[in-house]
């Protein structure tokens, strides 16, 4: 599967490991039971570092995924409604996409849905959050970019399988609008409540501090 190129600006941070971290699973065999566009399948036969194995771990493959908040100078975050098969519903969400093969970075797959899925471009982009669907059982991450003073720029251009609907909601609904289940996409809620937790709370000190020593009670 080609995957899209990951700028060092663009990985995502790595939290210190604590001193008592479980050490990773050794893979003794590996397979691929398919290699679909949206469906690749790896099978990996792993060892633990207790000795016990496991024959058939089941992990899916998918190219970075991408989504984006974006805030028009209006101050309304520029959101879709999809028919979603998995669960038969229409919920709000991020403009958001998979990456091409083609694409030469992150931001650029994400500008590129934004703009085909609403017609909205422009703006000041930073990356906001990386997240993992299923750390468990996906090997990718989703990158969602903040993108701020986006304008309208054209007719939205959406893929033929897509149906979408465009909404510009203003961010002070945002709040109600996730107790309301007005979103069931985790993706989308946890970086736009980051966005909303980052205008309401000042900036946090970043501390490099090692990570703190186990309770007596779980190091024994």
């Amino acid at each position: 599967m080609s995957k899209t190129s990951i700028p060092p600006s663009q990985h995502p941070p790595v939290h210190p490991p604590y001193f008592d971290d479980p050490r990773p699973w050794q893979v003794v065999n590996s397979q691929y039971v398919s290699k679909k566009e949206w469906f690749t399948v790896r099978l990996d036969h792993v060892r633990l570092p207790s000795g016990t194995e496991i024959p058939e771990y089941w992990v899916s493959e998918f190219r970075p995924w991408v989504s984006v908040v974006a805030v028009t100078d209006r101050d309304e975050v520029v959101l879709i409604r999809q028919y979603r098969h998995g669960l038969g519903q229409v919920h709000f969400e991020l403009p958001a996409g998979t990456t091409d093969p083609g694409d030469t970075d992150l931001e650029s797959g994400a500008r590129r849905e934004l703009e085909e899925e609403t017609g909205f471009g422009g703006g000041t982009w930073s990356l906001l959050n990386t997240l993992s669907a299923n750390p468990a059982l996906q090997n990718n991450l989703t990158y969602t970019f903040l993108a701020e003073g986006v304008t309208y720029l054209r007719k939205p251009r959406p893929e033929a399988s897509e149906d979408l609907r465009v909404h510009l909601i203003p961010t002070a609904k945002l709040l109600s609008l996730v107790d309301e289940h007005g979103f069931i996409q985790a993706l989308h809620v946890a970086p736009l409540l980051r966005y909303l937790l980052r205008r309401a709370l000042p900036t946090p000190t970043t501390t490099t501090s090692a990570p703190p020593s186990p309770t007596p009670e779980l190091g024994k």
